[in-house]
């Protein structure tokens, strides 16, 4: 595929000094700190401290096996966006690879389907911030710290991309260093090494002492991963991030090859301690949250205040990011005539403007279904947008196979992070995520989500195969003149 012409920027006014000029009007404003942190940090969604409660309940020990899977297959993705984006970093990450190896159907296809996915994103964690601000100052009412924090995470994009860094950097950071923390006390109270805690430091006991590790049945296991997969999308972000960096090349392959011990530390290592300092089925995990319950057994004081400061902080960065990664998405999509053309124009400071504000309109929007007709509108949204995620991890599998031998053709001194045992393990990780999707179907809970999320798939594409075949046919005419 032909690329196509970078766009005017708005004003026509050169990049500010120390914020070179990427090729597609973008700026490289974020620094290495910024990505490293972005990295490390947006894997950690609020879904881990809220969700991980009702997973625990329902396959007891067994949940850290369904984390282990489904964060084998996150570490198995991530290597193969990893090869990809780092031989091409662009703004467009896997819709963009998408369509050079698999036509411009896919692209467009999941770009907005990931697009539509992140922006619902916003409208859950504006309502979830809002919820604990409001607890923490009644006087403001959920709608109107909802549409505060929507505001100002706004303008912080708007700003640069730079300053989209520097809140996410500290975001991440104080999700980093909690959960950080909470490991290494959490670990020194089961031992019974942490001087004055209320804990019995049990060690290992808690693990088989209440039904055994699986306590569920084996079973168990597969009914954890479709409750905690979820948790895990926010990882491919620092791919889209990169193509604003000064060494895009650089922090792909330094965040693709830490996703492991990321993983290991920040999900394993969590719930491994919430595990090991309660029995799984204390009721307090379920009526408190598994975080907050943990830290209620070492005696830390304010234990909920403390969590809901962090879980804020999580929300606040999950917000941040998705508003990010969903404007990148449509500017992508405007640069490649799959959007609006507005969408791809940039102003003078690198940021693309429409693209920003067209998506935090929709979440805006979405917001306010929540509060309208929660269980209707903003239930079709929630529903229709569940398995967008793992849509997103089958169509990486799918490309990269394409991708290898292109980049190999093209720029093979480019191909610097390489997928493990190509192609085994990407047809194994194929495998992996379609044997969820089908596991899904069985599931009463989650059945819903992966027949509305299809519906709304074949929808997207029957449009990207409409808008296909009109371009080819506008196309031939032009070529036969030629």
């Amino acid at each position: 595929m032909t690329s196509l012409p970078s766009p005017t920027k708005e004003g026509g006014k050169p990049s500010e000094p120390g914020n070179p000029q990427s090729s597609d009007g973008l700026q490289a404003g974020l620094k290495n700190r910024h990505l490293s942190m972005i990295a490390i940090g947006g894997v950690i969604g609020a879904g881990l401290f809220v969700g991980s409660a009702s997973g625990i309940a329902a396959a007891g020990p067994g949940i850290l096996l369904s984390y282990a899977l489904v964060g084998l297959m996150v570490v198995l993705v991530m290597r193969m966006l990893g090869e990809m984006a780092a031989a091409r970093p662009s703004s467009g990450s896997f819709s963009a690879y998408a369509d050079q190896a698999l036509g411009r159907w896919a692209g467009f296809s999941i770009g907005w389907l990931y697009w539509f996915f992140w922006v619902v994103v916003l409208a859950v964690e504006a309502t979830a911030g809002a919820q604990i601000l409001e607890g923490w100052i009644p006087a403001v009412p959920q709608w109107a710290w909802a549409l505060i924090v929507m505001v100002v995470l706004t303008a912080t994009n708007l700003a640069s991309v730079a300053s989209y860094g520097e809140f996410e950097f500290w975001f991440a950071g104080i999700k980093v260093v909690a959960i950080g923390a909470f490991v290494v006390i959490g670990l020194l109270a089961v031992f019974g090494l942490l001087p004055g805690s209320d804990n019995p430091g049990a060690g290992l006991a808690h693990l088989t002492d209440s039904g055994g590790f699986l306590p569920k049945g084996p079973g168990a296991i597969l009914t954890g991963v479709l409750m905690v997969v979820f948790s895990f999308m926010g990882s491919e972000i620092v791919t889209l991030a990169a193509g604003e960096s000064s060494n895009p090349q650089r922090a792909v392959a330094k965040a693709t090859n830490s996703v492991i011990w990321r993983i290991a530390v920040f999900y394993l290592g969590s719930i491994f301690v919430v595990l090991t300092l309660l029995p799984w089925n204390d009721p307090s995990i379920l009526k408190e949250g598994s975080y907050v319950a943990a830290l209620n057994s070492i005696g830390i004081p304010h234990a909920g205040q403390v969590m809901d400061f962090i879980v804020l902080t999580a929300v606040l960065s999950c917000l941040n990011s998705g508003l990010y990664t969903a404007s990148r998405m449509a500017f992508s999509l405007g640069r490649r005539g799959d959007a609006p053309k507005a969408f791809a124009r940039t102003n003078t400071r690198g940021v693309p403007t429409a693209a920003i504000l067209s998506s935090v309109l929709f979440g805006f929007v979405a917001v306010f279904f929540n509060y309208q007709w929660p269980d209707t509108v903003f239930a079709f949204l929630l529903n229709s947008s569940g398995a967008v995620a793992l849509f997103v991890w089958l169509v990486i599998c799918f490309t990269q196979l394409r991708m290898r031998g292109i980049i190999l053709r093209e720029a093979p001194e480019k191909l610097v992070v390489r997928m493990w045992l190509f192609p085994y393990l990407t047809w194994a990780t194929i495998a992996m995520i379609s044997f969820v999707l089908v596991y899904m179907l069985t599931d009463d809970t989650a059945r819903e989500q992966v027949l509305l999320s299809l519906l709304v798939a074949a929808l997207v594409v029957a449009i990207a195969l409409v808008k296909d075949a009109r371009g080819r046919r506008e196309k031939a005419p032009a070529e036969a003149d030629d």
